[in-house]
């Protein structure tokens, strides 16, 4: 069972360069009573391993910005060692435990919100370069100028928390390199990811094998699932979006979330319930408000693709 997941969670995190620790994290704490603690050491080791197979992937493809990638290191490298010794600091108590519990429960919660953030900013931007406000994204690889301070900031932030909680490495950078720099691609913005990831997840991987609670068996069935997922998932990258994906991601970490803060079945299926039929409203409001059909443009292309009437197309525009 445990295999099975990684799996699973393998092809996530090749698909969208998300979802690694705060997935696989979860899964162990939820379904298969890992401590949390021994959860993060673990799922760290299985990823530096895993994170290198989808990177050669993207390497390969030519979608990955080397400069990103070094500038990112620079800070995150250092802050992943010190997000290991501050939980180590606090030591092995069953409070060190709920403590790493709860702050996985926040990054969980901070990185469901930040892809509803970044799908909110990437219609923003389709609005205004169809509104003729922004210049077209160029067709072919655009050379992206570093702002180096930034850059090291939201690697040496990255590098904390996944220190601490083994979930950032993609969910949280992700989306703070799309915000830094919008010209790249989604290909690009996933396979930069992936690759800064390595030395980062290395990195905190190190440290807590070192001074962590590391198991090499639970690592090992983390790996024999993850590394086949991650390699199918980075072949999807390269060639098809994954939209879908980050919305059922978003979806399960704020159910993960959740239960890392302790909140009761019945209540956590009723914030999910409500969650599942108010999310896609509001979106298709969103969607009208920024002059977007609700149903998105792949599902209305499809439908006016067959054979209607001018007539029938004309009323669909308008609607």
């Amino acid at each position: 069972m445990l295999v099975a997941a990684c799996f699973g969670i393998g092809i996530v995190v090749g698909l969208t360069g998300m979802g690694g620790g705060a997935l696989m994290t979860p899964v162990l704490v939820i379904f298969f009573n890992v401590p949390p603690l021994t959860a993060v050491s673990s799922d760290l080791v299985a990823a530096a391993v895993m994170k290198p197979v989808g990177s050669l992937v993207h390497l390969r493809r030519g979608t990955v910005n080397l400069d990103l990638v070094k500038w990112l290191c620079v800070g995150s490298i250092p802050a992943a060692f010190g997000g290991v010794f501050l939980i180590r600091a606090l030591g092995h108590s069953e409070d060190v435990q709920a403590i790493v519990q709860k702050a996985l429960g926040i990054a969980l919660l901070v990185a469901a919100g930040g892809l509803a953030v970044r799908a909110y900013i990437r219609l923003v931007e389709r609005a205004r370069k169809r509104d003729g406000l922004l210049p077209p994204l160029p067709t072919d690889r655009p050379d992206v100028a570093v702002r180096k301070a930034p850059t090291i900031l939201v690697g040496a932030a990255g590098g904390l928390i996944v220190g601490m909680t083994s979930v950032g490495s993609g969910s949280l950078i992700i989306i703070a390199l799309m915000a830094l720099y919008p010209a790249l691609k989604a290909s690009q913005l996933v396979g930069t990811d992936l690759v800064q990831a390595v030395p980062l997840v290395a990195s905190a991987a190190l440290a807590h094998i070192l001074f962590g609670d590391f198991q090499l068996s639970l690592t090992a069935s983390l790996l024999l699932g993850s590394i086949p997922g991650v390699w199918i998932g980075a072949q999807l990258s390269s060639r098809a979006p994954g939209g879908v994906v980050r919305r059922a991601l978003a979806f399960v970490l704020l159910a993960s979330s959740l239960k890392m803060f302790g909140v009761s079945n019945a209540v956590t299926v009723y914030v999910l319930v409500v969650t599942l039929f108010i999310a896609p409203i509001a979106w298709m409001v969103i969607r009208r408000r920024h002059g977007y059909p609700a149903l998105g443009g792949r599902r209305l292309r499809g439908w006016m693709s067959k054979d209607r009437t001018a007539g029938d197309q004309a009323r669909v525009g308008s609607s």
